[in-house]
């Protein structure tokens, strides 16, 4: 990934890019379609409720064998791991706002966006001397708010 998914302006847009994250990819998309669109502080809240396990994420697309949860129509779950990921990256985002001097607490999510990373190879060792490799895939994440006008 070289970079933002779309050019911004400057004077009404802020952005973060967290790369090379060690988070769920297929998690971290369910998790974007959650927050997306939402102000600032509603998505800090929605993600902080879900590593607290007060509010679940539904799953739309990767949701075989997921339990059903109270509040949602359909499957979902906790991802704690990626939901602490994301929020590092949007806190990122609403830092970058306020250095370019604009309230963060008046933007919303215009733009976020899991990317699928690096892939990390492992071995696991087996019988007999034998080793059988296992795949770690990173996350990258974009974040671009934008400024809600009156």
């Amino acid at each position: 990934m070289a970079g933002y998914t779309a050019p911004i302006d400057p004077e009404k847009n802020a952005r973060a890019l967290g790369k090379e994250l060690n988070i769920s990819p297929k998690k971290a998309l369910e998790v974007c379609r959650a927050i997306r669109g939402k102000m600032v502080p509603d998505a800090k809240d929605y993600l902080e409720d879900v590593i607290d396990m007060k509010r679940p994420v539904p799953y739309y697309r990767h949701n075989r064998q997921t339990g059903r949860k109270k509040g949602i129509p359909v499957t979902g779950g906790y991802p704690q791991k990626t939901a602490k990921g994301i929020l590092k990256v949007l806190e990122s985002a609403e830092a970058n706002a306020v250095d370019q001097e604009m309230d963060p607490d008046e933007m919303r999510i215009k733009i976020i966006a899991a990317h699928r990373g690096r892939v990390l190879q492992h071995f696991r060792p087996r019988a007999h001397g034998r080793a059988t490799p296992f795949f770690r895939q990173l996350t990258n994440i974009e974040i671009i708010l934008e400024v809600m006008e009156d």
